[in-house]
């Protein structure tokens, strides 16, 4: 009987993502709030990418890892901001059926291999510092390209799969996302099907694809950190420190703000403070990758400094054959 009743409503074609719309008063400032926050973290990033292919100083695995990350973060972020930036300035707050799963997927795509490649990170950083005299042998660069390669193959395998089970539940109404993207939890919110199952599968695909990288990193830390510890000298630990400080910080802030997301209860008093968390490890981690490693980097502020000098050198050698011609 109950089947016979969702079937005769009308199948949900699209969606409404709520987003910031309680906010009427600020919607030209969150704009261009968001705006800014994009272009930032898209030059930002895309300046790392490109100092270290440009750099042969920088082609080692650490920056190699940097640069795969820095990539990861231009596509992560450009699956969100451009849309919310659209609604902000349209007010059209919609998306189509297809639409939201594409963004779902893309998303949670990136964010897995996010995660395996943070743990491949801290797991270069472990070798750097608790086995130095083995790290040139182990850290290869074959093994460090296969590293990377197996982030992204992982990252794309999880979402795939539970997307594919999502994509069986029937929408019949209501249709409002609360929140500014396509989220799992408010998606599955508003099926109208028995939603147990994708539940169980759901914790299955994230413990099997994401708690082995989350372990790896929290272990790598655990040992780190020991290590460091047992370091006799003062100058001798905060050189250690500084190496990993960065990684660290970024990790702490992504998983962070995703354990309290996803593991607080779900009760209406903490909507908007889980909309905001969400702006952490969508919007402000992509930002804060770049201006981390860059301004707590030496090597990475030292290849930024040669670029610009080499820029300078050429623009002046170009005005002084445009002279000659002259």
């Amino acid at each position: 009987m109950a089947d016979t009743d969702w079937r005769n409503q009308t199948v949900v074609t699209e969606f409404i993502l709520l987003g910031f719309g309680d906010l009427p008063d600020l919607q030209i400032l969150l704009f261009l709030v968001f705006l800014v926050i994009y272009i930032t973290t898209m030059a930002a990033n895309t300046l790392i990418v490109v100092l270290v292919v440009t750099d042969r100083h920088l082609h080692t695995p650490m920056y190699f890892l940097l640069g795969n990350l820095s990539c990861l973060e231009t596509c992560y972020i450009s699956t969100i901001l451009p849309r919310l930036l659209a609604s902000l300035l349209t007010g059209d707050r919609t998306i189509s059926f297809s639409g939201c799963f594409t963004q779902l997927y893309v998303f949670g795509f990136l964010a897995a291999t996010e995660c395996y490649l943070l743990a491949t990170m801290s797991y270069d950083r472990y070798l750097a510092i608790c086995k130095p005299l083995h790290y040139s042998t182990l850290m290869n660069p074959r093994f460090c390209l296969q590293l990377a390669a197996g982030s992204w193959l992982n990252g794309c395998l999880a979402p795939a799969i539970f997307d594919l089970f999502l994509s069986q539940l029937i929408f019949c109404g209501p249709n409002e996302i609360d929140n500014f993207y396509c989220d799992t939890i408010p998606l599955m919110e508003l099926s109208c099907s028995d939603t147990h199952g994708i539940i169980l599968v759901d914790f299955i695909l994230a413990s099997v694809f994401t708690l082995p990288p989350f372990l790896l990193t929290l272990t790598s830390y655990v040992c780190i950190i020991t290590t460091i510890l047992r370091i006799p000298s003062t100058t001798g630990r905060q050189k250690a420190f500084s190496t990993c400080s960065s990684h660290l910080i970024v990790v702490t802030v992504f998983y962070g703000t995703i354990m309290v997301v996803y593991l607080l209860p779900k009760h209406d008093t903490l909507r908007e403070l889980n909309k905001v968390l969400s702006l952490c490890y969508t919007v402000l981690t992509p930002l804060i990758n770049p201006l981390i490693y860059s301004l707590r980097n030496r090597e990475v502020k030292a290849a930024l400094s040669k670029a610009i000098r080499n820029c300078g050198f050429h623009r002046t050698m170009q005005r002084l054959r445009d002279n000659n011609l002259t």
